[in-house]
């Protein structure tokens, strides 16, 4: 059985670790025990710091429900439409309300609410351990980001108790962490482990990495935070390897760095802009150094700088050999790329470099990643942006779209932000990142535009489309449904 990667709404945290080993000793004598025994042991102070710690965190995390309707059972009373119901977790970050959970958690959904937890009896109250319900609120989704399965929601509220962000770039192999969020449906739960491994990539060609944890999560504690000693989010758990769907010690976390990045990002802009310096980087072999004449055999080379990039423009040449980023040694390629990947539009990068015998030293500007097609579809919903006889889902071309997709022939016309699969022309299907300009020679302006050219179509006609797709232009031809006839 191979492994899955398992990423749900309903997700787990089996509050379960088994702690061996913590304290070591020699054998000891009655009169030494009896002095340790008198006073607190190391597992029961650290047991102590634990159940501390979790009593501070646990105000801050949520349970997320969402309600989608997804297509019906025709057989079953002439259903349509149903109701589709998750549950997952997320963690306040910001006293004014702001949330952050996974992008899966909340993917679809027409309706949020979080539940917060019921507060602590106060110290005159009654101590019970079973406590009453907490109140349940509704969210609303400021912004997702599925490059990095990341999600940010609101409630009008303030006053909220929140956690911080650490620095996840301090994490420590080993290190324990504590994962809190709602398994299957049971509310803060709380589960205790290590890290794994600090920046651990699922796939080689992935820039996002993630910190890897044996704390046990199950599907349903999408969205929870994973945190340190100090009680500071340094991830946001996503996801597991199972070969079962449930625990088995392999879970993995946006980290903290990451999230903060792509939060701030949605909390001002509504979504995320990718950061690049306009350069490909390479790792650096043997025999790419004797070709080259490089002095070493292993680090990264700069392959490609792209004309009139942020690296061009400072001066970067193909053949730099690249020694730090920010001051961190740079070992190979993949490194170089999840290094920079962090970085937001606007940050400022120093790259040190050698060329030839010479050491050099670039203050690079990161730009907006260009031709991102694939985020567009964080900017559309299927009330606003629908266009059903084609299949798709748009967006009006402006300024800041025109800039993510880089060059176009013109500045006006309408984006396609994602695609039906099977749906509008089979045989040359309409997808992300195609710019539409006219309908039928008709000029395509905006959403409106092409939505009237639509319109004042007969049921049946062709519909054909001038599309832009990477820089070249084509005719995209449809052919509209025929009219329904009426029933007898």
């Amino acid at each position: 059985m191979t492994l899955a990667r398992i990423r749900a709404r309903h997700s787990v945290f089996l509050p379960v670790l088994i702690l061996a080993a913590l304290v070591s000793a020699p054998a000891i004598g009655a009169e030494t025990a009896g002095r340790r025994l008198a006073g607190p042991s190391d597992l029961v102070q650290l047991s102590a710091s634990v159940a501390d710690l979790v009593a501070r965190a646990r105000p801050a995390v949520v349970q997320v429900a969402t309600t989608s309707y997804v297509a019906g059972d025709s057989a079953s009373r002439g259903a349509l439409l149903a109701a589709q119901r998750g549950t997952g977790s997320g963690v306040v970050v910001s006293a004014d309300g702001y949330i952050v959970t996974n992008a899966h958690v909340v993917e679809g959904a027409r309706r949020v609410q979080v539940a917060f937890a019921a507060p602590g009896p106060g110290p005159d109250d009654p101590k019970s351990i079973v406590l009453p319900p907490g109140r349940t609120v509704g969210a609303q989704v400021i912004g997702v980001d599925r490059e990095s399965d990341l999600a940010v929601l609101k409630v009008a509220e303030s006053g909220l108790p929140f956690l911080a962000f650490g620095d996840s770039e301090n994490l420590r192999q080993g290190q324990l962490v504590i994962a809190l969020g709602s398994p299957l449906g049971l509310e803060g739960s709380v589960t205790l482990g290590v890290v794994s491994a600090v920046a651990r990539q699922v796939r080689l060609e992935d820039r996002m990495v993630y910190v890897q944890t044996d704390a046990p999560i199950n599907p349903g504690n999408s969205g929870g935070p994973l945190v340190d000693a100090s009680g500071r989010v340094v991830g946001i758990n996503s996801f597991i390897l199972s070969q079962s769907g449930g625990n088995e010690g392999v879970g993995f976390a946006a980290p903290s760095n990451i999230v903060r990045t792509v939060f701030e990002q949605i909390r001002r802009a509504g979504r995320v802009s990718r950061g690049d310096i306009g350069v490909s980087a390479q790792t650096v072999t043997p025999a790419l150094a004797s070709g080259l004449g490089l002095t070493r055999t292993w680090g990264a080379v700069i392959a490609d700088v792209v004309p009139n990039g942020s690296a061009d423009r400072v001066g970067l040449r193909t053949a730099d050999l690249v020694l730090t980023l920010d001051g961190k040694v740079i070992e190979n390629a993949r490194q170089f790329h999840v290094n920079l990947y962090p970085h937001a539009v606007g940050d400022t990068v120093r790259l040190e470099v050698l060329r030839g015998a010479e050491r050099r030293a670039f203050d690079v500007t990161v730009a907006e990643r260009p031709g991102d097609a694939g985020r567009l579809a964080d900017l559309v919903t299927p009330e606003r942006n629908v266009i059903a006889p084609l299949g798709i889902l748009a967006i009006d071309l402006d300024d800041a779209i025109a800039r993510t997709l880089g060059p176009l022939r013109a500045r006006g016309g309408v984006v396609v932000a994602a695609a039906v699969p099977g749906g509008g022309a089979v045989a040359d299907p309409l997808a992300a990142g195609d710019v539409i300009y006219s309908l039928n020679q008709r000029p395509v302006t905006g959403l409106d535009s092409l939505r009237a050219a639509l319109a004042a179509l007969d049921a049946g006609a062709s519909a054909v489309l001038q599309v832009e797709r990477q820089g070249r232009l084509r005719f995209v031809v449809f052919e509209l449904p025929a009219a329904v006839p009426d029933r007898p």
